[in-house]
């Protein structure tokens, strides 16, 4: 990058290394780590016997056998094995398994660590091996040998030897002994002696635990490093082959350097090396064949290999699919708030006597003295009287009724706790009622599915495959039969045994499920009564201490400043427009911008600005320019320090500083604030002219520069960064350690074997130390690769220096500090090559494997172990962590459905036209692929570079010319096959509308300037090109996706980690802005403004030479000129300023920061990646739903009315559709909780696919426990509310039968009445009867006819005689049954023409009497009774002849 900058603009250089670096190195490599992780996780679930089952960590000193009891049966009985077998007394065996003894032992085993760490190297002529470490070690290894004697004579050698701890303690009394005998002194035994500081781990329980999840099934472990090795060895062995005849490399000469050098590129450190002087040796002709074959072996040794140490890691920290649901659960009880204690600084009121504000009573008559009574206790009257008063007055005119709503207002606002607990209480009581209609309604609905089922309904029906939905709701349906026991056993008396067997443990599920849901409600419950009685102290608190909630114990809790202040905090954007009628949340189209306005408050946005602005001003500092000494600067800092005093001000006038409930220092993110503000206020006050290097004031100038953290405070995501980072510091910590622990190890057997051995004199002539005095020249090297000729006589350019015998400059073994240093350098994998290639130069060969080893463990284990719990904590953090298989696949689930989108893809046209043809062509897959591959042709002209001077650009610009034709006639057909609009709606097709547009642009430009520009802008174009391939292949879009969505969610943690790379970009400048430069220090990476200091830890973050940067900023007199007034005056570094400053850039960046990329990156990539058989709904289903949405949604609006969902359940087909026939109550119950989702509005494409997915899924399994208990209790209450259509359907279905029959009866009865007076008159009046005409003068006689004077010409009934019953039948069959409409019977408009049997009586509606009544008018003189006895008789014939004749005709309504 730096020749780069050197040889083209800056810009061009930092964008390209940059991007380059965030895109391979940070998110496509990650993805390596992605793939082997998911593929490891899913080969682990699919075969999980393969490493046997998961063991926790118990005790290895017990085990469990058989003994006989006194009844004569058999019980396990747990046995110690430290049970005294040996043959010493009682009270030495008591005294070794007592906690004292062992606790004795640690202690020691702490003092000899502590010893062995103090040692160091005292120079040539101490005589080491009878020094005080060396006697020390004797006492440590007498005393442990003596432990071990013990421990063998109190539980027998077999009892001793049966625990793995004792195995591992003889091995180290055995290898300790042998170490202080004086002639192994000091070698490779020592090995045994730093190893007693594993027996720390003991100490810490937690610790214990973690190695045991970490090291405990060591078989997968263990197979992958011998299966590592073993790759080592056979690749060590093949280029041995391959190389060793090359002349000129020395670095596959013996199986030992070849072995080194495939060990250099596994660890990735300097493999470039490696492989540059592999090829020059073999020549031009065999290095396309070696740099492929090495570049297949560092790709699969870095992303492979190390990702499957990554994915064990994480495997062994998985817990059981069993264990998930218990730790769900008790993850859950530790989330609820359950602490019904007030924080310590509000129950410091409770210290103080109570002395509640008291009020006194006037206007009373002054006979006697009024007590002063309780303000609290007043309100409550003044409250009540306000609210009858208001409940008086809203029989007044509407002039008092605003009044009378302001008081009830503030009456409600007032009691707002009271109320919440009474409707709590009415809400139990309804839940308790909702309860049994629920279970009376399910158990309806349960016995007549059953009932439907067993008697065959379903048979003679055609075998059809279910769908996914019909499956899972006959899951819940059997599931929730098991509720009653009785139907269940009456429903399966005639089952076999197996299916009983089956039954019962389905009803040992769900009673185990029932109780896990109770579980789940009593810690909800335990939260509600916990905030009750946080809620009950603090309104105590208030009343009783006056001075409780009272902001800086001066403004009141009501006062107008305050409400004021509050205002002003709290305003906040509005983003969520909601429909005042159906409450749901309008889709805006600037929506995104509006949740961005509405992310934090004004005054919060306000302070952001400010902070960034006084960042940027802080960005033009640098030792050369200073604060104190630039007026513009001092103006952001005046600007910032005032508007931060505005800012807390008014949040502590609004929360109270400490002691109030909502108080600004209530967390560590108000601690900062105020320390932020506090050290940028001393400092505009205190301004020092005069700064001196490691002083109080450049400390405070250090402090200064953690400004930019502010924005963690006031951004919530930013926040949700920090408690990721902090929230798994527990796992971190302990990894810690363990690292710490093996760099002790080694760094104490580095002390003990290389202190003062790794000296040299800088003469490389130079052997002995005594003869390295004087001084000598040294050549001078342009570059490692110049070779210059030199003339006869002539020398290389050089000067004289002294010869001096010292350690290498950067690292040296003679004290453990030192040691820990450098091994911490090795495991960040940089400088270890220059380490190794030191110990063998000047200790010996043997030793490089010191090296090696810690390399492997420090890389393979320990850096992988650090990845693997950062992605634990993030998993964790995010609730996945505790997630079963079907769990961890419904949330992939949910978030894929989030990221789906309607097909933005218009409808094929309607006619077989042009427009439809070219559909069909611009659709077909072959055209597709052809596309593709056009593509590909074109991204290949880019192999060979194009140069204005090189007359091979011109063709290939010329090709690349008619490629982009190709593509625009591509374009051309796609908008005439789509139309513009329905072209418009793709997101590709607009990226291909606009690659082509710049590619037409490109193409103009090309033929009129024809120079180095448009040949730069031709390659980018195809460039841009080759990124529309990614969207036509599902894998390249699956990994697209990945990548994409992991920039989008880790947005807050890169923008976390740029803030924090700013503040030390700050101290950076303050602290080594005017070092020398140095081996690394140069004119491109130095400290000396903020722009060059970030790009100096952006490349520390990558892991570029990072040490060697440290220790050129480490430089101390005599090497440098030191100024004793201001730290801009001098040259040198600052040694444990740059210690402190680099390594914990280094950790927290490389360790954390970056492994939370992976972290997101492993799990976004689980989205996408999943195999047909995990997804609960397939790519398939998705597509397929898509394309019926599209038809449904003609107008491609994103929304449907409700009464369409009926339409698109229909048309699904596949693992989607839903069968009338079979599954008509789901069809049901989906319709209805579409309707009652927006109380009947429209609702969305999201809406209608989650409630597909919440439909397709097992609940049971794949919901956790509180979003479980929320899915059935809504599908409880949907099927209450369509039982409760359906019932009442069917009743009113009832009740229309019913008004039918007796519309009909009544329709009946009053032609037999009308009937019957007619035959009455005829036969008791003759005269006044007629007999009808034929149907010609029928109208003539009844215009004629003066004589009856209740006649009407409206309508005209017919009904049979006495004596002609067969006539009555014969015409009311040739005139057609009665006709319905509409819920009401019709009469034929056209009966036949009737005989003369039959009578015509016209009769006026209004006019009825009762047939008794009649009679007695026309004849009054006739015996009545004899009469009445006749028409009575008459009546009942008539009546059951015509029922039986209308029977069928009630039957069919």
């Amino acid at each position: 990058m730096y020749r780069a900058i050197d040889s083209f603009p800056r810009w061009r250089s930092y964008f390209y290394f940059i991007t380059l670096i965030f895109f391979l190195a940070w998110l496509v490599k990650n993805v390596f780590i992605a793939v082997i992780i998911e593929t490891f996780a899913e080969i682990r679930v699919q075969f999980q016997q393969m490493w046997g089952s998961r063991s926790s960590t118990t005790s290895t000193a017990t085990t469990q056998m058989f003994h006989e009891d006194a009844a004569g049966g058999w019980q396990l009985v747990a046995v110690d094995v430290n049970k005294p077998q040996g043959r010493a007394p009682a009270c030495l065996q008591k005294m070794m398994r007592s906690s004292v003894f062992h606790m004795f032992i640690l202690s020691m085993v702490t003092v000899d660590v502590i010893v062995a760490a103090s040692n160091y190297y005292k120079g040539e002529n101490f005589r080491r091996q009878y020094d005080e470490f060396y006697l020390a070690e004797v006492a440590f290894t007498v005393l442990f040998d003596l432990e071990a004697l013990l421990k063998i004579w109190c539980l027998g050698f077999t009892g001793y030897i049966s625990s793995s701890l004792h195995k591992f303690e003889l091995l180290l009394v055995i290898g300790t002994t042998l170490h202080v005998y004086p002639d192994l002194y000091h070698s490779q035994f020592t090995y045994f002696q730093v190893l007693r500081v594993v027996r720390l781990i003991k100490i810490s329980p937690a610790l214990e635990d973690f190695v045991y999840k970490i090291f405990g099934p060591g078989k997968k472990l263990g197979s992958l490093v011998v299966f590592t090795a073993s790759l080592l060895i056979v690749m060590s062995a093949i280029s041995l082959q391959m190389f060793c005849f090359v002349e000129e490399l020395d670095r596959f000469t013996t199986f030992p350097r070849a072995f080194m050098s495939m060990f250099q590129i596994l660890t990735q450190e300097g493999w470039v090396d490696v492989m540059d002087q592999t090829l020059n040796a073999v020549g031009h002709m065999w290095a396309p064949v070696v740099a492929i074959y090495f570049i297949l072996y560092h790709l699969f040794a870095t992303l492979i290999l190390l990702s499957l140490f990554v994915a064990v890691i994480l495997d062994n920290l998985e817990l059981d699919e069993d264990l998930k649901k218990l730790k769900q659960l008790k993850q859950s009880e530790a989330n609820a708030d359950t602490k019904e204690k007030l924080p310590l600084r509000l129950r410091i009121f409770e210290k103080f006597p109570n002395r509640p504000q008291m009020v006194k009573i006037s206007k009373l008559p002054s006979d006697f003295t009024v007590p002063k009574i309780r303000e609290s206790f007043m309100k409550q009257f003044i409250d009540r009287q306000q609210q009858d008063t208001c409940c008086l007055l809203r029989s007044l005119p509407s002039a008092s009724s605003s009044s009378c709503d302001h008081s009830k207002r503030s009456t409600i606002e007032d009691n707002k706790y009271i109320d919440q607990k009474l409707r709590k209480s009415v809400f139990s009581i309804r839940a308790r009622n909702l309860l049994e209609k629920e279970t009376a309604v399910t158990k309806i609905l349960r016995a007549c599915t059953r009932q439907r089922m067993l008697s065959g309904s379903f048979e003679g029906q055609p075998a059809k495959e279910r769908s996914i939905l019909s499956v899972q709701h006959h899951i819940r349906q059997e599931r929730r039969s098991l509720r009653h026991g009785s139907n269940s056993q009456r429903i399966s008396r005639g089952k076999s045994l197996e299916t009983l067997t089956q039954d019962h443990s389905n009803t040992v599920r769900y009673r185990n499920a029932q109780r896990e849901d109770s579980e789940i409600k009593m810690i909800q419950e335990k939260k509600e009564q916990a905030e009750m009685k946080r809620k009950v102290q603090e309104e105590e608190l208030r009343e009783n201490h006056p001075y409780f909630d009272k902001p800086l114990f001066i403004v009141g809790r009501e006062h107008r400043f305050r409400n004021f202040c509050r205002v002003v905090v709290r305003a906040r954007f509005n983003a969520s427009k909601t429909d005042p009628v159906t409450g749901a949340v309008k889709n805006t189209k600037y929506h995104q911008l509006y949740d961005l306005l509405g992310l934090v408050t004004y005054l919060d946005w306000v302070m952001i600005i400010v902070t960034i602005c006084s960042c940027i001003s802080m960005m033009f500092e640098s030792p050369f320019r200073r604060v104190m000494h630039a007026p513009t600067l001092q103006i952001a800092e005046y600007v910032f320090v005032i508007f931060m005093s505005i800012e807390l001000n008014l949040k502590i006038m609004a929360d109270g500083l400490f002691f109030t409930p909502t108080a600004v220092i209530r967390d560590f993110g108000g601690v900062m604030d105020i320390f932020i503000y506090l050290v940028s206020l001393i400092f505009l006050c205190w301004m020092p002219q005069n700064v001196p290097a490691e002083s109080g004031a450049q400390l405070l100038m250090v402090l200064r520069c953690l400004r930019p953290l502010r924005i963690f405070k006031l951004v919530p995501q930013m926040r949700k960064v920090v408690r990721e980072l902090f929230s798994g510091f527990k796992e971190i910590f302990l990894v810690s350690i363990l690292l710490l622990t093996l760099m002790l190890v080694f760094a104490s057997f580095g002390v003990q074997l290389f202190a003062g051995k790794l000296a040299k004199c800088n003469d490389p002539n130079i052997i002995k130390r005594e003869d390295c005095n004087g001084i000598f020249r040294i050549n001078v090297s342009v570059s490692k690769n110049l070779n210059l000729k030199l003339r006869p006589g002539e020398k290389k350019p050089g000067f004289w220096v002294p010869r001096v015998w010292a350690n290498p400059r950067n690292f040296n073994f003679d004290n453990v500090g030192n040691a820990m240093l450098a091994l911490f350098e090795v495991l960040s994998l940089k400088g270890w090559v220059e380490v190794r290639d030191v110990i063998i130069h000047r200790v010996g060969p043997i030793h490089g494997i010191y090296i090696h080893v810690f390399v492997f463990l420090g890389c393979m284990i320990g850096l992988t172990l650090f990845v693997g719990v950062v992605i634990a904590n993030f998993n964790e953090n995010k609730g996945t962590a505790l997630l079963t298989v079907d769990q961890r696949r419904w949330e992939d689930l949910k978030s894929r459905l989030k990221i789906a989108q309607p097909l933005h893809l218009p409808p094929r046209p309607d006619n077989d036209g042009f427009r439809a043809k070219m559909y069909d062509i611009t659709q077909h897959p072959f055209f597709k692929r052809t596309i593709a591959l056009l593509v590909l042709a074109q991204s290949v002209l880019l192999s060979v570079k194009w140069d204005v001077e090189d007359p091979v650009t011109v063709p290939l610009a010329t090709m690349s010319v008619v490629f982009t034709f190709i593509f625009v006639l591509e374009v051309t057909m796609k908008i005439i096959a789509m139309s513009p609009a329905g072209f418009w709606q793709s997101r590709r097709n607009r990226y291909d509308l606009l690659v082509t547009s710049l590619g037409v642009v490109w193409v103009v430009l090309h033929f009129a300037l024809l120079n180095a520009y448009t040949y730069m802008m031709g390659a980018c174009v195809i460039v841009f090109r080759f990124f529309s391939i990614c969207g036509k292949h599902v894998t390249l879009k699956m990994l697209l996706l990945t990548v994409v969505v992991s920039m989008y969610k880790s947005f807050f943690i890169i923008v976390g980690m740029f803030l924090l790379l700013l503040c030390y970009a700050f101290a950076g400048v303050v602290l080594f802005g005017t070092v020398k430069y140095g081996e690394n220090i140069n004119r491109h990476a130095n400290f000396s403004s903020a722009g060059k200091a970030i790009t100096v830890l952006f490349r520390i973050v990558t892991g570029e030479d990072w040490n060697k940067i440290m220790h050129d900023c480490m430089v101390q007199p005599p090497f440098c000129t030191p100024d004793e007034f201001t730290y801009w005056a001098t040259d040198c570094g600052n040694y444990a300023g740059a210690l402190m400053y680099f390594c914990s850039f280094y950790v927290i960046i490389a360790y954390i920061m970056l492994n939370l990329l992976v972290a997101i990156i492993v799990e976004n990539f689980s989205l996408f990646y999943s195999t047909e058989e995990d997804q609960l709904l397939s790519y398939n289903d998705l597509r397929h739903f898509q394309i019926i949405w599209n038809m449904v949604d003609d107008k491609r609006e994103g929304v449907i009315p409700t009464f369409r969902v009926k339409f698109l359940l229909r048309l699904l087909r596949g693992r989607l559709e839903v069968d009338l026939d079979k599954d008509k109550l789901l069809f049901k119950h989906m319709c209805y909780e579409m309707e009652r989702l927006h109380n009947g509005g429209d609702v969305t494409f999201h809406d209608v696919l989650s409630m597909l997915s919440y439909r397709s899924v097992d609940i049971r399994k794949s919901l956790q426990l509180e979003e479980l208990l929320a899915r059935e209790q809504l599908e409880y209450t949907i099927e209450e509310e369509v039982a409760k259509q359906t019932i009442r359907m069917w009743l009113k279905k009832c009740l229309k039968r019913i008004r039918a029959k007796q519309q009909q009866s009544c329709s009946i009865i009053h032609s037999l009445r009308e009937s019957q007076q007619q035959e009455l008159s005829r036969f008791l009046n003759p005269p006044s009867i007629e007999t009808t005409q034929p149907s010609e003068d029928m109208n003539a006689n009844s215009q004629d006819n003066n004589t009856q004077p209740e006649t009407s010409s409206q309508q005209q009934l017919l009904s049979p005689t006495l004596s002609d019953r067969g006539g009555s039948r014969q015409d009311s069959a040739d005139a057609g049954k009665p006709q319905r409409k509409f819920g009401q019977w019709r009469l034929p408009s056209a009966p036949k023409p009737i005989s003369h049997s039959v009578s015509s009586v016209n009769l006026r509606f209004g006019g009825r009497t009762t047939m008794k009544s009649v009679v007695c008018k026309m004849n009054p003189m006739t015996d009545t009774a004899s009469c009445g006895s006749e028409v009575k008789k008459w009546w009942t014939r008539q009546l059951t002849v015509e029922s039986d004749e209308s029977g069928d005709d009630l039957l069919d309504i």
